[in-house]
């Protein structure tokens, strides 16, 4: 490891494989094996170093290959980041440029923010609206390119912080390659990161984990149910078995959610005729002796059994099995600025609010109840959860 440090093995974040890396490893392992032979000068034979040797540069270069596929993998099937540029002269739209030609970095320029130019299709908005565009286009980084300008890039960079963007900046310093530099480049300007959100890589591999044994185990248990249930809707109403509702998912993503049908065919078309007689706070629309419902949908909305075909969104990745409930589009529309602090996680079949109010017609408690549940997470609170929602199932209740 000291040699392969010494050869600039581990200099360079990224590609775990890039081009000479296997004459980096060779020279490494040469001077290792090396070393160790002199060490042992009287109990080793050259042929034994020899094959110490080639059998340690096979096994190294075939791991960097196998990292390599795996994180080229992982790249083509990571979201692409929203990345914001606050500044639209020169040096910003160079960045934009750098990084729109860069396959690699996997990144969306969503376009500037600039206090001077005028409003365009590329101009978003001014540094005053950074607070409500880092929401509404669900941004994950800001890049700060404002040159001689400190009071302006300083409210920029503590709105970002507010809003838990990852922050970099341009500093006020010559452009050029500078190889052996610390600082990190786009294109040839260079950029320092003031700020970087934490990701909690392994507890949300564990997560994901979880999402995908219960999802499976869950539908592999529930078949025989869900089976019967399938009958039975066939059975009760004209209709498909199933209802897929376009819902907003993390980062405004959208996705088609599933549930068994519950409600008459042309719910959606009275809905808006029914409004008036809303019985929730807020955006959310939900009505007690509901007309729509049918006479097999309300025993299914009772025990929370329409929910289970959500298990294949889980699966899908779409979805978790804990989370805030997937709001339909026309709420969040209405959402405030600071609920879309909501969407920054996976959408769930069960959560806080399903376990401790779910009978409250406060849209403001469901969102704090949403909020808490995101700024206090951890698998033990989703398996707390999860064991509090087989109780909250088999109770008289609807959702």
């Amino acid at each position: 490891m000291l040699f392969g440090l010494s050869e600039g093995l581990y200099k360079r974040a990224g590609d775990p494989s890039p081009d000479g890396t296997v004459g980096a490893l060779a020279r490494s392992t040469l001077f290792a094996t090396s070393l160790v032979y002199i060490a042992a000068w009287d109990g080793m034979h050259a042929l034994a170093a020899a094959r110490i040797f080639a059998s340690s540069l096979a096994a190294l270069a075939l791991l960097r290959r196998l990292r390599q596929m795996q994180w080229k993998l992982r790249r083509r099937q990571t979201e692409s980041r929203k990345i914001l540029l606050i500044g639209a002269g020169p040096i910003a739209r160079s960045i934009a440029e750098a990084l729109r030609n860069d396959p690699l970095r996997r990144s969306t320029v969503c376009g500037f923010v600039d206090d001077k130019l005028p409003l365009s299709p590329v101009v978003l908005g001014r540094i005053a609206d950074l607070d409500w565009l880092a929401r509404s286009e669900f941004i994950d980084e800001v890049i700060v390119a404002l040159p001689n300008q400190p009071a302006l890039a300083r409210e920029a960079t503590e709105v970002a912080f507010r809003n838990h963007l990852d922050i970099r900046a341009v500093p006020d310093l010559p452009s050029g390659p500078w190889p052996d530099s610390a600082i990190d480049r786009i294109g040839e300007v260079p950029v320092v990161t003031l700020h970087r959100e934490p990701v909690l890589s392994a507890p949300l591999f564990f997560k994901r984990t979880l999402d995908i044994s219960g999802a499976a185990l869950g539908l592999a248990v529930m078949s025989p149910l869900m089976a019967i249930v399938v009958l039975l809707i066939r059975l009760d109403s004209p209709g498909p078995i199933f209802h897929g509702a376009e819902r907003t998912g993390a980062k405004g993503r959208r996705f088609r959610c599933y549930k068994f049908r519950s409600m008459v065919s042309d719910a959606e078309v009275r809905k808006e005729e029914l409004r008036a007689r809303n019985q929730r706070e807020g955006p959310i629309f939900k009505i007690d002796n509901d007309p729509r419902i049918t006479r097999i949908g309300r025993i299914l909305r009772r025990f929370s059994l329409d929910e289970l075909p959500q298990l294949w969104n889980v699966l899908r990745g779409e979805m978790s099995l804990v989370g805030p409930r997937p709001h339909p589009i026309d709420e969040v529309n209405h959402y405030e600025l600071h609920q879309f602090r909501r969407l920054d996680v996976k959408p769930g079949i069960t959560g806080l609010w399903q376990i401790t109010a779910r009978d409250c017609p406060s849209f403001e408690l469901n969102m704090h109840l949403d909020l808490t549940y995101i700024e206090n997470w951890s698998l033990r609170l989703d398996l707390h959860i999860l064991a509090s929602t087989v109780r909250v199932l088999f109770s008289p209740e609807g959702t």
